[in-house]
């Protein structure tokens, strides 16, 4: 045992060191040897340390299953921090070990150096260990089965969030605080500069306030951030609920950066684990067998795009075209020149989301290389149903935006001054799924506390789904 670790140190200093060679600038990174149970549970619930849920609990039991009956297994995880933790499953080989700390680097490469992850806390591992000691406590005070109800309303809705970054807004809510102030200040008394500057106030006609009128709704514009918004201004929630609320969001804030660069992200590592094991000088017997783990990392999928397949491909084949342009290229942009391929992926790398890298890099040659295309179920059967490269691109990217997930919006806080709560999905071709949507109803008005509404498309006609608390209702 003691050599077996002797050789994985080595290993990963020698990875390391050729890993910095070749340009990449990651942070440091702790590596453990962690059981098959332990990969699973961290897994499950996305980090080291997290409160407890049914949920991960139930995610962790498929993963286990299918680990247990050989049809699909973790290698390794990385936590984005600084220092990045990984942990590598027990049993791996010395050759599988290598290809999972390349591909680490590679990753530790990304979180440090993308610019979706730049607003994101890298002492996260800390906070999430925070969060659990407090929901413990909750779980303590109120009653365990409270918490839990709580929970499970709280994260129906805890993707519908507004991701920070560079175009996010300081006034989340679009409520006009920034006129309310400028308001508050117009009708602020000047300050008193001497004992007697009343006096002087004695032969002045007295001013009347500004009137300050009720906005005409709230909010003025449309707020994205439903988890942030509710956890604000829902008049029934107590401190602990409210606390509860900013925990589970600021978690989501952590994870959303890495849900919109899937497939960049774990191309870029591919990338790099590739030529990295490329250079390593391995035995035959060692070679074969990354040759076939390499294989199966990157084996296409039918019913789904493979991220680390994909990701790979457009990486590369940026890289050919900046280091290969044709006289049209050089013409259209005299300021490029060949052999900037390198450069362009590193660029690349640190300014682009999955949407805008299948957006501008995926070409009709890669998704007809690739083999892309678009299905559907018709009647009992699933059927291809587009292959034009255009079409394929926009559908793979129009499932990419919000990470995937409906685009809702609060529309109305004080629905028919009522104080009732009107949602808004923002449709663009795609359906919501009923029964979970009047599912979710129900538990939005366990947080708001008044009925409910949210305005979507259903076969082309406008409808409205209402839950008062009693019963599901929807009008067209």
């Amino acid at each position: 045992m003691d050599k077996e670790l002797a050789a994985l140190e080595e290993a990963i200093e020698d990875i390391a060191s050729l890993a910095r060679r070749m340009g990449l600038d990651f942070f440091p990174v702790c590596f453990e040897l962690c059981p098959a149970d332990v990969i699973y549970t961290f897994g499950a619930y996305g980090m080291p340390t997290r409160f407890s849920h049914w949920s991960f609990g139930k995610h962790f039991r498929r993963l286990k299953m299918q680990y247990d009956y050989n049809l699909s297994r973790i290698y390794e995880l990385v936590i984005n921090s600084d220092p990045c933790y990984a942990f590598l499953l027990e049993g791996n080989s010395l050759v599988q070990n290598k290809l999972v700390i390349a591909h680490v680097f590679g990753h530790s490469d990304f979180f440090k150096n993308n610019c979706y992850f730049s607003y994101t806390s890298r002492k996260m591992v800390e906070t999430m260990a925070v969060h659990a000691a407090k929901m413990r406590e909750y779980e303590f005070k109120y009653g365990r089965r409270e918490v839990e109800i709580f929970l499970d309303a709280a994260m129906a809705v805890q993707e519908h969030i507004e991701p920070l970054g560079p175009l996010s807004k300081l006034n989340r809510d679009g409520e006009g605080e920034e006129e309310e102030k400028t308001d508050r200040e117009s009708n602020r008394e000047p300050t008193r500069q001497t004992p007697y500057d009343d006096l002087w106030a004695l032969d002045r006609t007295p001013v009347k306030p500004k009137y300050q009128e009720r906005p005409k709704k709230i909010p003025l514009r449309p707020c994205k951030d439903v988890i942030g918004f509710i956890m604000r201004h829902s008049s029934i929630l107590e401190d602990w609920q409210r606390d509860i609320l900013a925990m589970l969001r600021e978690e989501m804030l952590y994870f959303w950066p890495q849900l919109q660069t899937k497939i960049m992200n774990e191309g870029w590592a591919t990338y790099w684990h590739v030529r990295i094991m490329r250079e390593l000088d391995l035995p035959d017997e060692e070679a074969v067998e990354f040759a076939r783990l390499n294989a199966f990392v990157l084996q296409p999928a039918k019913m789904h795009i493979n991220p680390y397949y994909v990701g790979l491909k457009i990486f590369e084949d940026i890289e050919r075209r900046w280091d290969n342009l044709t006289e049209e290229e050089e013409y259209c942009d005299p300021g490029r020149k060949k052999g900037q391929g390198r450069e362009k992926i590193f660029e690349v790398r640190s300014l682009e989301n999955d949407v805008s890298f299948l957006r501008n890099y995926l070409t009709k040659e890669l998704v007809e290389e690739l083999d892309l295309y678009l299905y559907e179920r018709v009647g009992n059967e699933w059927v291809v149903v587009e292959k034009d490269w255009e079409k394929v691109r926009d559908g793979l990217v129009s499932r990419l935006v919000n990470c995937g997930y409906p685009y809702i919006v609060v529309e109305d806080a004080d629905y028919d001054r009522r104080g009732e709560l009107y949602l808004k999905h923002c449709y663009e071709g795609l359906e919501l799924d009923i029964p979970y949507l009047e599912k979710t109803l129900q538990h939005v008005y366990l947080l708001w506390g008044r009925p409910v509404h949210l305005e979507t498309v259903v076969e082309g006609k406008k409808t409205i789904f209402s839950y008062d608390g009693k019963k599901n209702t929807r009008r067209s």
